[in-house]
């Protein structure tokens, strides 16, 4: 691990040794950057820049079209989710987000039948597509399936930096694991003032993945209270800890609250963030850590306003009907009075 003053520590994931023997160094430093931070930035991960440039181009491509194309695959279509979000749109914590961004998971068909079935079920299904791109879907799943892969191999690296078996999350991650792409676009402030791009908040998965572009923005809590700017670095992505991960280690793991800060006026955003979910149907598992770790966790947050579930069906449908509210009422509504007991009652 690398880091210089006041700024995220640096991870070089070429340093681990894939056929899963430890490397003690390394996962030391790993073990540290999720801990002391929750956040950090990642080389040597082995996704070609042409595929990071590749996906860029098709969001620049994406953006860039007409407010009525893009509407065409608006989210409020989707029951499930997935599909196109002008700025505003989706909130956090009750706060507008000025940035506009389409929503992709898993290319998966709807399930039918959902009578009596637990409700987070509706999640799954398919996604929408640019009829305008023909290359975006075949981008966009190329490299969809490359990050899976990068983080799964994190997650058997982070399970051995805890001694634990590197194959710990295998049985909520190896089969069908809950996917999230957002390609966002952040248009500028107007007048200069600092808008929200995004509000402060933490990731409710096990990590998360970010692709930046040249612009900064993204920003980072410390335990002091203090906000760390997270720059772009050149052939890197930064890579943070989720809830679930959090829950798994006791809190051992920081889930860090993070924000984007709007660009300046006349300036623009883009970036891809990947959510490594869990399966719908899992429970996470609570990781039995060494009393020489436990010693030094600060144990589970507590936010009365976002409960955390280890349940992943629970978690990640809590966490979409908050965000989508028009989603929620148009395909969900039966779930919204009020909305967490009623989501728990049918999960």
């Amino acid at each position: 691990m690398t880091r210089t003053a006041y700024s995220l520590p640096t991870i070089d994931l070429s340093l681990w040794d894939k056929r899963g023997k430890s490397d003690a160094a390394f996962l030391d430093s790993l073990r540290l950057a999720a801990h002391e931070y929750g956040f950090f930035y990642l080389k040597g991960h082995g996704i070609p820049l042409s595929l990071n440039a590749d996906l860029l181009r098709q969001a620049q491509h994406f953006f860039s079209l007409p407010l009525e194309q893009k509407e065409k695959i608006a989210m409020v279509h989707s029951p499930h989710f997935r599909g196109y979000n002008r700025a505003g749109l989706e909130l956090t914590r009750g706060r507008q987000d000025w940035r506009e961004q389409i929503d992709i998971g898993s290319e998966k068909a709807a399930l039918t039948d959902l009578e009596d079935k637990p409700a987070y079920l509706r999640l799954q299904g398919p996604n929408q597509w640019p009829e305008a791109l023909p290359e975006f879907k075949k981008t966009v799943l190329a490299w969809q399936e490359q990050t899976l892969n990068v983080l799964r191999q994190l997650l058997e690296a982070l399970s051995l930096s805890l001694a634990q078996d590197k194959t710990a999350f295998h049985p909520v991650v190896n089969d069908s694991p809950y996917l999230l792409l957002k390609l966002i676009h952040y248009p500028g402030s107007q007048n200069n003032e600092e808008g929200q791009g995004v509000g402060p908040h933490k990731d409710s998965d096990l990590l998360s993945l970010i692709l930046q572009d040249n612009e900064g923005g993204l920003e980072v809590e410390l335990t002091s209270g203090q906000w760390l700017k997270a720059p772009p670095q050149p052939d890197t992505f930064i890579v943070n800890i989720g809830e679930l991960l959090e829950v798994a280690t006791s809190g051992y793991f920081r889930a860090a609250i993070h924000r984007v800060v709007s660009p300046r006026s006349g300036h623009d955003r883009l970036s891809a963030a990947f959510f490594l979910g869990a399966q719908l149907d899992s429970t996470i598992p609570i990781l039995p850590l060494p009393e020489s770790l436990t010693k030094s966790s600060i144990g589970l947050t507590q936010d009365p306003e976002n409960p955390l579930f280890s349940q992943i069906g629970q978690n990640t449908l809590k966490g979409r009907l908050r965000s989508h509210p028009d989603v929620a009422a148009r395909h969900h509504s039966d779930l919204l009075s009020p909305v967490l007991p009623k989501v728990l009652d049918h999960a």
